[in-house]
This record gives C-alpha cells, sequence and structure tokens, in this order.
C-alpha cells in the first residue's frame, strides 16, 4: 500500500519516542495515522525505536476497526488487517485509536506521566498541572476493549491528552506536528526530578545463573524495596517481569530477584524487553515523591494479563530478540 505524504515525519516521531525509555520502554507504546478509511498501527511486539529502520506498521480498514471498538469483534481487529500476508498483528490498542477522531495518536508509558498516575495524591496533582490542556484522566482497565471503554466514557470531541491512571500516556493532534508539539508540554507539565541514589554494584557475587542489575540500589532503600516487593503499577511490568518483584528465586522462572539490602538479581540470559521493563521501575521508584502512595493493580489484574493469548504472543515475540 502507498503511503501519505506526511508518514516519514509521523514515523520519525514514532522512532524518536521509541528511543527515549523516559517515554517508551522495550516494545510497549504504539502510534497510529489515519489517512482516509485506513488506519496505520505498530505491529503487536515490535518496537518504535525501529519505525524508520524497520516496517513495523499494519494497515487496517479503519471502519471495521471502529466496529470492533463499538463490541464488533473480539476486539483485537485482527480481522480488520488489510494485507494479511504481511503475518503482522495490529496492537492490542487499536481499538481505541481507531475509535479516537484525531488523524495522529501517539500512546506512550511515560515515566511521568506514570509517576502520577500509579497513586491518588500523583494523579490529583496531575489533574492540575495540566489544568488548562483539553486532558482527562482514565481509570484502570485492562488493555484493549476494556481500556477503551473507560476512554471513550470520558472523551469529548475537543480531548486530546489521556492520563490513563497505571498504564501510561495518550497525546492526539491533527496533524504529527501537533502531536508532537502537546506531547512535550505534557511531558514539561508532569517532570519530576529525581532522588539521589547510591548506584554503587553490590560487593558480594551474586546468585549463580544470576549477574547484578544496574538497578540493584532499588534493594537498597527501603521505600523503593517495599514498593517493588509489594506489586505490579502497570501492565507491561507483569506482561515482562511478572507480578512484582519476588524476594527468592522459585522454578526457576523469575527473569529478576529482589534480595533485600543487597541487590536485583537478574537472571543470565534475560530478555532486552526484561532488562528494559526493570530500568522502567527504576526509573519510576526515582521519581516518586515520599508522601504519594502508589496503589499496585492488584492480582486480579496481574492474573487477566498473565492469561491473556494477545499478551502471550507479545512475550513469544520478545523472547526471540
Amino acid at each position: 500500500m502507498t503511503h501519505p505524504d506526511e508518514f516519514p515525519a509521523f514515523r520519525k516521531l514514532s522512532a524518536a519516542l521509541g528511543r527515549d525509555p523516559l517515554r517508551v520502554q522495550g516494545p510497549g507504546g504504539n502510534t497510529s495515522f489515519k489517512d482516509g478509511g485506513t488506519l496505520w498501527i505498530k505491529a503487536s511486539g515490535t518496537e518504535l525505536a525501529e519505525a524508520e529502520a524497520r516496517d513495523i506498521f499494519v494497515a487496517v480498514d479503519l471502519k471495521a476497526a471502529r466496529a470492533e471498538a463499538s463490541g464488533a469483534g473480539d476486539g483485537s481487529c485482527k480481522d480488520t488487517v488489510i494485507d494479511k500476508t504481511k503475518g503482522l498483528r495490529p496492537s492490542i490498542e487499536t481499538t481505541f485509536h481507531a475509535a479516537l477522531p484525531w488523524r495522529v495518536i501517539a500512546h506512550t508509558h511515560s515515566i511521568a506521566t506514570l509517576a502520577h498516575a500509579v497513586s491518588p495524591e500523583g494523579r490529583q496533582v496531575a489533574d492540575e498541572k495540566l489544568a488548562g490542556l483539553p486532558a482527562a484522566r482514565v481509570p484502570y482497565a485492562k488493555p484493549g476493549l476494556p481500556l477503551t471503554r473507560n476512554i471513550l466514557a470520558r472523551a469529548t470531541d475537543e480531548t486530546q491528552v489521556f492520563v490513563l491512571e497505571n498504564h501510561g500516556l495518550i497525546v492526539c493532534g491533527r496533524d504529527v506536528a501537533e502531536t508532537a508539539a502537546l506531547m512535550e508540554e505534557v511531558e514539561a507539565r508532569l517532570a519530576l526530578p529525581c532522588q539521589g541514589i547510591a548506584s554503587a554494584m553490590p560487593d558480594t557475587p551474586p546468585p549463580a545463573g544470576f549477574t547484578w542489575a544496574a538497578e540493584s540500589w532499588i534493594a537498597r532503600d527501603a521505600r523503593a524495596a517495599r514498593l517493588a516487593l509489594a506489586g505490579s503499577y502497570y501492565p507491561d511490568h507483569v506482561v515482562f517481569l511478572g507480578p512484582a518483584l519476588p524476594a527468592a528465586d522459585h522454578d526457576g522462572t523469575p527473569p529478576a530477584v529482589l534480595i533485600a539490602g543487597t541487590g536485583i538479581a537478574l537472571r543470565e540470559g534475560a530478555t532486552a524487553s526484561q532488562r528494559a521493563m526493570l530500568r522502567c521501575l527504576s526509573d519510576l521508584l526515582m521519581r516518586l515523591p515520599e508522601t504519594w502512595t502508589p496503589q499496585a493493580i492488584g492480582p486480579d489484574a496481574e492474573a487477566e494479563l498473565l492469561d491473556w493469548d494477545a499478551e502471550k504472543y507479545r512475550q513469544a515475540l520478545a523472547a526471540r530478540s
């Protein structure tokens, strides 16, 4: 299919977002571009960082995708793909990209946004910081149709910014330039300073089969360790690292283990996506104000993600990288 004239600028924006770990981590996040009756959307399991180097976008029928957002089909939008010979699945979040009326949409797992969106105190502060912008805050829901329904319930014709509780950020615009400029405005308003951390690596050998992670400071900070062990605060942590961080190895499966007072042991052979999500956790925890009280998504939400075919597909693709 022929790409629209603005597509190179769209790919450039997508790649820039994907290369910034404070915006997107590994295969997380997605962007979309509407051109007439076609929606170009990042393919599931691909990385935005490669948007200019690889063909990571899949074309779907916009009308059919909007129908799935309204309840037709299973919400995966797999059947809306125009060229099925490419073997790509559209993002699991295609339905909200299709349903929202804006031409260019960027969804990131922005650290600045997450730092606000995981606690009731932070959410209130985010509302205040974003006052005057066409913004809405959306309660947590499982990615896919449940999240799309929550977004549409809070969207007006003017809403261009969505803060997703325990998930991330959506910014919409009429073109690439408007979306990019509005995202920079949101990021600037939500920016939080990093706390000082002692980043030295542990001076003892790691457990057999593990190496010490650069994020080992978490295990030596009482509050950060408590939060990391207490639960998962956003979907991709569950998908790639499992629920919370465990305090001990079990069944030889956890990619990372938090050894309190010492460090985080990262399993040898950990995938790039697992490493990216461990850095995401570190970036988040070092920005959380002391008085904010993060809330995990909870065991039921974790179980939904772990038993979901769409996420098993992303896990399988990430394991090959």
